[in-house]
């Protein structure tokens, strides 16, 4: 009973960290990467479709993305919704193929970008935490119905301590990657 809790705390605290490690590739260091498009979502006949279902994305160099539509008219929707997404990028299409130049990152939006990165981790953290907490919660409960004994209960809650500061490690692993990616000139 006690083994089922963990493990779904665990497993909870793994998504928690997928989620972090996705939110953060779609934070952009000073190369240009497929994933960085990844959220962006297009017009495509009626429906909202992600931007790698309807068009091939590929990176040129190291500061220009390339976008091919599969359909000669899907140029204009798409363009329009990377210049609507939060990213700032200016795209510029030349006939079938949209290329997106990545601009150098100064030092003040570089500045932005980690407050940014922390408050994800932060995010992060606090999700690990409140998963903690609702598996403390259930092992008290299982304790006031009598299910297992005090024993038993400060040893889950111990080894719920140890899977939770594994996970916030993890969490200041990532962020301290993502914080040298982005001082890189």
């Amino acid at each position: 009973m006690i083994d089922d809790i963990k493990k779904d705390a665990s497993d909870r605290m793994d998504k928690s960290l997928k989620a972090l490690e996705q939110a953060l590739t779609k934070l952009r260091t000073g190369r240009a990467h497929t994933s960085l498009l990844d959220h962006i979502t297009v017009e495509y006949y009626g429906s909202k479709v992600p931007l790698n279902q309807c068009a091939n994305v590929n990176v040129e160099d190291p500061r220009t993305l390339a976008v091919t539509p599969w359909e000669k008219s899907m140029v204009q929707p798409i363009e329009k919704a990377i210049m609507k997404s939060d990213l700032g990028l200016n795209p510029v299409s030349a006939g079938t193929v949209i290329r997106i130049p990545l601009p150098p990152l100064t030092e003040e939006r570089r500045k932005d970008m980690i407050k940014l990165v922390r408050h994800e981790a932060e995010g992060g953290r606090i999700a690990v935490r409140n998963i903690r907490r609702d598996a403390l919660s259930d092992i008290k409960d299982m304790l006031k119905e009598k299910m297992i004994g005090e024993d038993d209960e400060h040893r889950a809650h111990d080894e719920i301590q140890v899977i939770t500061d594994k996970h916030v490690a993890s969490i200041d692993k990532l962020l301290e990657q993502k914080e040298s990616e982005l001082m890189e000139v």
